[in-house]
């Protein structure tokens, strides 16, 4: 509640043939029951007679400020003067501050006149006691709380289900683009042809020796997707045009062929031969030769 003050200053005017008075009623703020950061208004109603006026530069300027207090806006309304003030002490104990006086300046007579509006007392409060409690929770500094936990299990089953899906799309590419490959490369027909050759003992027997002659002819032909001999080589060479580096090579094939099955000439023909012939021609359908 309000506490209305009225403070009266009498000035005597000095005219022709009568004094003239003028006189400031404020109602101000209660004195009591205020922490930092809040707003005190104090009002000046002023009565003046006729002729008289007051001197607006005399009034307080917004934005002046001290340790404590704060004028934050001036208003006026017709005779009425409104003055609002913040509290900006953080006080440890009660501590009693003051609104400024002010001196408003009134002109329109002989001279000018001071009217004085005196000081308002304020006690401030501080916001906590300055030693906090010794119970359990309101004494020395308490740790940092956990953070809250979030349940996560839907995502990290979405994430399990998504890394699965990856797997899954990541075998099969390596399965069309490396294992495909990689299984079409070593189940090709000279590939595997060689892979015999290469295990025939150093001295072979006839019927060995021929069977490895037999596997080479095999390769040739599943390549051809027909029987050939030595008269279709130039049709072979037309359709598979990778092993025409090999013609020479595909010639004494088959001329040492003819020796094997029917001159039998066996064991005596070069084995290091055939198999680095397989061997050319494994790398020829493989593009390499």
């Amino acid at each position: 509640m309000n506490c209305l003050r009225s403070c009266s200053v009498l000035a005597l005017l000095c005219l022709p043939m009568m004094a003239s008075a003028q006189t400031a009623n404020t109602s101000e703020p209660r004195a009591f029951g205020y922490s930092v950061g809040d707003v005190v208004t104090r009002r000046i109603h002023l009565d003046l007679p006729a002729g008289m006026r007051l001197d607006e530069s005399s009034l307080p300027q917004v934005g002046g400020r001290g340790r404590s207090l704060e004028l934050r806006s001036v208003e006026r309304r017709g005779s009425e003067i409104e003055l609002a003030y913040q509290v900006f002490l953080a006080p440890r104990e009660v501590r009693t501050l003051e609104l400024p006086p002010l001196a408003l300046r009134i002109e329109g007579g002989p001279r000018v006149v001071d009217l004085r509006v005196d000081a308002w007392p304020l006690t401030v409060a501080p916001l906590g006691p300055v030693d906090a409690s010794p119970r359990h929770g309101l004494g020395e500094m308490r740790p940092d709380a956990p953070p809250p936990l979030i349940d996560t299990s839907a995502l990290r089953r979405r994430l399990l289900g998504y890394g699965a899906l990856g797997l899954l799309l990541l075998g099969y590419l390596a399965h069309v683009y490396i294992g495909l490959p990689w299984w079409a490369r070593h189940r090709r027909p000279f590939g595997l042809a060689w892979r015999a050759v290469r295990q025939l003992p150093a001295q072979p027997g006839a019927e060995q020796w021929r069977e490895a002659w037999a596997r080479v002819h095999g390769a040739l032909n599943q390549t051809a997707g027909e029987a050939v001999f030595e008269p279709g080589l130039e049709r072979f060479l037309a359709a598979h045009p990778g092993f025409e580096l090999l013609r020479d090579e595909l010639l004494q094939f088959f001329q040492r062929s003819r020796a094997v099955f029917f001159a039998g000439d066996a064991p005596q023909v070069d084995r290091r031969w055939l198999l680095d012939f397989c061997r050319r021609c494994r790398d020829a359908e493989r593009g390499s030769a």
